[in-house]
């Protein structure tokens, strides 16, 4: 009697908040005796990014298995037999993030440091985009961000599109004053969240302007740099 193909074995999860997902595996089902059997192939699983948590600490990461986003073609130019072909990115931003970014601007101490950054130097519209972008690549449940993811990503966002060290230099000073001691936990937790979003950091401007696009009357995107008056 002919058996069936083997049971594909689960990818192994390393323990480490920096490991990386298995390569995906192809099974090939071998040939079964018999002349009428047909030789099975079982299709190639598809790529995952894993994302690791520490259960140990209200601000560490969620494991999570993301799908990367599968590139979209669409035809640009149609000229007789030709056809030209034009590559359309594909965004990852769900309304869930935006949710969750609307609902931390009404934590009091994200106001206060909205207020208090009159010449938007740190937190102007589109670093703010580049907020939410950090949030749909990060992997937490909704639930799970609070003030401190909002500044950690903020940061990240100053750290990417600022060459002025000032603003970043402000979220400190806002978080801590003058002291020093909380800075080296604020840069542990602040690597964790950028390898928790598989280093793509780089936020471009077309979806800076759809993540804005999606509530264009939400307050915080009138905090245009460019047209601030003092």
């Amino acid at each position: 009697m002919a058996t069936g193909p083997p049971a594909s074995p689960s990818a192994e999860q390393c323990p480490e908040l920096s490991s990386t997902v298995a390569s995906p595996e192809m099974l090939e089902g071998k040939e079964m005796p018999g002349p009428s059997e047909p030789r099975v192939e079982t299709s190639p699983r598809p790529p995952f990014t894993s994302v690791k948590r520490n259960r140990d600490s209200e601000d560490d990461l969620e494991e999570l298995l993301i799908p990367e986003p599968q590139p979209v073609w669409v035809v640009e130019t149609l000229c007789e037999l030709k056809m030209k072909l034009k590559r359309q990115r594909v965004f990852t931003v769900l309304p869930e993030h935006h949710d969750v970014f609307t609902r931390l601007l009404e934590n009091p101490m994200v106001k206060r440091f909205l207020d208090w950054d009159k010449t938007l130097k740190a937190s102007d519209k589109y670093l703010l985009s580049m907020v939410i972008a950090y949030f749909s690549r990060a992997g937490l449940f909704c639930w799970q961000y609070k003030p401190i993811h909002f500044f950690l990503a903020l940061y990240l966002a100053n750290d990417m599109e600022e060459d002025n060290q000032a603003p970043k230099q402000d979220i400190f000073y806002f978080l801590y004053g003058k002291s020093f001691a909380q800075r080296p936990m604020f840069h542990k937790l602040r690597f964790q969240f950028i390898r928790s979003m598989g280093w793509r950091a780089w936020v471009s401007p077309e979806e800076c302007e759809e993540i804005q696009a999606y509530n264009p009357e939400l307050w915080v995107w009138a905090r245009d740099r460019s047209k601030l008056t003092l």
